[in-house]
């Protein structure tokens, strides 16, 4: 989407949430001050302006308590729009019910409650994560393999760290043939002790094969002007816990399993290899893992033989409907996707982004379990 577009896109938008607040705040003053005149309109106008300059800077926060709020209101806005011609349809506004209906919708605390219901279920939900399982089997295996996935931490930012510690010696507990960590497992939020930290927990895990980790579109701290570590200290963590990164790289792991890692799609043009390149001299018989922070590439990654591909970054919308809205999009969202002889397993991340609130999908790591084909 080019800028122009998006521009319009934000315009648009910030119209829309002027717009409709504007109306919301208006009818709560006339309900609970019982004035209507131009000093009210005004009043209204003025709120309505603020709302708007909280959402400007959309990752903020504040925009996110303003949204669900005003998603709230708009929901009840459409039932009562419903009711109201129901009820003239079948029954009459001259009973008491109507009348009370009524003042329970002019009054907004229904909408407000659900807005704080839904934000608690969000922070609660980020609090929380699950095991996700898949199981694949395939004619190239004769063993089979049991892979971690872990994307997405954003340590140290809006999530308990003690939770990944948690998940950490639960992995530990599985005995695992393969971690990998599928990028974003730090942020420009993240200080440098705390990028020494998980690279130091996560590298603890105990498996058969060890840890692996490829670069996501955040881990190097690129959308700041002043970054917490240098790319050099933060491999040297990665190193000193253990972990070893794939960029643009494979690995062969026994004698039946290629791991591969792309670096990260942010960095475009000539910076990220193609997948025929990085996958040069390898076994094609083999069953190969591409591991992707973003699920970009499936075709390519089919094109050359990738049996498995591991992805991470679009924390399955985190704030319902955006992951829905990718879906009919067409885009890879979350979950196991099959195309042509690729299969493409996407996670939702062990955190979010951004806000401490997840109201789509879970915090979760992946199991993923490699087997012969003909084995239960």
């Amino acid at each position: 989407m080019n800028r122009s577009i998006m521009l319009v896109f934000l315009v648009f938008i910030m119209a829309a949430v002027g717009g409709y607040s504007f109306f919301c705040i208006r009818r709560l003053l006339r309900f609970y001050i019982r004035k209507k005149d131009k000093w009210m309109d005004m009043a209204s106008a003025l709120l309505a302006a603020a709302l708007v300059f909280s959402c400007y800077r959309i990752w903020k926060f504040a925009s996110v308590v303003v949204l669900h709020i005003l998603g709230a209101f708009f929901a009840f806005d459409l039932l009562a729009w419903m009711v109201s011609v129901l009820w003239k349809r079948f029954g009459s506004t001259k009973v008491r019910a109507w009348k009370i209906c009524g003042k329970v919708y002019q009054c907004g605390v229904l909408p407000l409650l659900l807005a704080a219901v839904l934000m608690g279920y969000g922070y609660y939900n980020m609090q929380h994560f699950v095991s996700t399982t898949y199981k694949i089997s395939t004619p190239k295996l004769n063993s089979g393999y049991h892979i971690i996935l872990i994307t997405d931490t954003h340590y140290d930012t809006i999530q308990d760290t003690e939770l990944l510690k948690k998940a950490a010696e639960e992995i530990s507990s599985l005995g695992a043939d393969l971690v990998i960590l599928g990028g974003d497992i730090v942020e420009e939020g993240t200080a440098k002790e705390s990028m020494q930290e998980v690279f130091r927990v996560l590298g603890n895990i105990r498996s058969t094969y060890g840890t692996y980790y490829v670069y996501g579109n955040h881990d190097l701290q690129p959308y700041t002007d002043h970054k917490q570590y240098t790319q050099a200290e933060l491999e040297a963590a990665a190193k000193q816990g253990g972990v070893k990164i794939l960029r643009d790289s494979y690995i062969v792991l026994g004698e039946e399993l290629i791991l591969a890692g792309r670096d990260n799609a942010a960095r475009g043009g000539s910076g990220r290899a193609a997948v025929k390149e990085l996958l040069e001299g390898a076994d094609r018989g083999k069953y190969i893992v591409m591991v992707d922070h973003q699920p970009t590439g499936v075709q390519e990654n089919e094109e050359q033989g990738v049996d498995l591909m591991l992805s991470g970054h679009t924390h399955a919308g985190q704030m319902w409907p955006a992951g829905t809205i990718l879906e009919l999009a067409g885009q890879y969202n979350y979950g196991s996707y099959l195309y042509e002889n690729l299969q493409l397993i996407v996670s939702s991340g062990f955190t979010g982004w951004g806000y401490p609130m997840r109201t789509q999908k879970h915090c979760e790591y992946v199991q993923i379990f490699l087997v012969p084909s003909g084995e239960s």
